[in-house]
């Protein structure tokens, strides 16, 4: 544990943008929402957010990303494609480090993705406890409001400092070279231990259950009207899916030049909630109607991934219930309302 004020935060934040080699990129505002983007001074970084637009999985599997390149012109030539930009994020709020935690796994799993990976092996992870929460997150409930891994550096609020827990060498060879820094006393640790501690009672929203029942809830509410009630407002755009920090769905497509002779195999997000996701080769939908894919996105994150790999991927963070415009969404209300009927 360490203890850097905020003055020398500021100044530390502003070493790492000016001479560290690593590109830094923290949370700003944009409007009345926050986002991921690069900082050009320290002045920019707020840690005062309640969530952003977008997680930070957009720089580990980004939303458009090449994948190989080939050439057809003389000997058939393919060429494996990682384009790499080492960073340093500042501001992860514990959800997305668990989200970024998954989808490691995920990755990991049966065939491991270079891409995917070597981007976060050459980041650097600091997060934030948080001050403000989301009127849509229900963090508290998926057992995710605060962590203690997946970190190299997490920040804590704790007044006139930042409470500084390392999570590996990484973290803390950045904060010998850049930052000034001590060791808590008693009182910085009881200011820590009352502010973790705050954090659950600040959420709105929460389940109306234990989160570990969700898988066998909608095992049993499979055939529920809900789904089909709920979908008729469904306008299958697809926010819900890209504003997830778990969602991993991707099409692939070859990219040939008008001249035949070179081209590209690219990466792009997609989402189960899109009209043509489930459509095969000959046409054939087998998940056509709304219905059927509104379910499928549930039964995924609460069930199906959880057989799998052993967590729900849903991490609470609320951003599909604040994407959705015809408001239908929302996890809790309908996790909640599952739950109701297998009473």
């Amino acid at each position: 544990m360490r203890i850097i004020d905020k003055k020398d935060f500021i100044e530390f934040v502003n070493l790492l943008i000016t001479k560290d080699a690593r590109t830094v990129v923290g949370v700003k505002a944009k409007g009345d929402k926050f986002i991921y983007d690069e900082l050009a001074s320290a002045d920019e970084l707020r840690l005062d957010f309640d969530v952003t637009v977008l997680s930070p999985k957009k720089y580990f599997m980004p939303p458009t990303e090449t994948l190989l390149e080939y050439d057809l012109s003389s000997d058939f030539k393919v060429m494996s494609v990682n384009e790499v930009t080492p960073l340093i994020i500042i501001g992860i709020h514990p959800y997305d480090l668990i989200a970024l935690q998954q989808m490691e796994t995920v990755f990991r799993d049966t065939y491991p993705d270079a891409n995917h990976l070597l981007k976060l092996e050459r980041s650097i992870l600091i997060g934030t406890n948080m001050q403000n929460v989301s009127p849509h997150s229900f963090a508290a409930s998926m057992g995710t409001a605060t962590t203690r891994y997946g970190y190299d550096l997490m920040l804590t609020d704790i007044g006139d400092s930042y409470y500084v827990e390392l999570g590996s060498d990484r973290g803390e060879e950045l904060l010998e070279r850049y930052a000034r820094v001590s060791m808590p006393d008693e009182s910085h640790k009881k200011r820590f231990e009352a502010v973790i501690n705050g954090i659950v009672g600040k959420f709105q929203k929460k389940l109306n259950f234990p989160a570990d029942e969700l898988p066998a809830i909608l095992a049993k509410t499979y055939d529920s009207d809900l789904w089909a009630n709920k979908a008729e407002k469904c306008l299958s755009c697809g926010s819900c899916n890209l504003v997830c920090p778990t969602c991993y769905c991707f099409d692939v497509q070859d990219v040939t030049e008008l001249n035949l002779r070179k081209g590209e195999r690219i990466r792009t997000w997609d989402g189960c909630l899109l009209e043509d996701f489930a459509k095969v080769a000959t046409g054939e939908n087998f998940r056509e109607d709304r219905a059927s894919r509104y379910r499928h996105r549930f039964m995924r994150k609460g069930k199906f991934l959880h057989e799998r790999f052993g967590f729900i991927a849903c991490v609470g963070c609320g951003r599909c219930a604040s994407g959705c415009l015809p408001d239908i969404a929302d996890p809790v209300e309908v996790y909640n309302t599952l739950k109701e009927e297998v009473l």
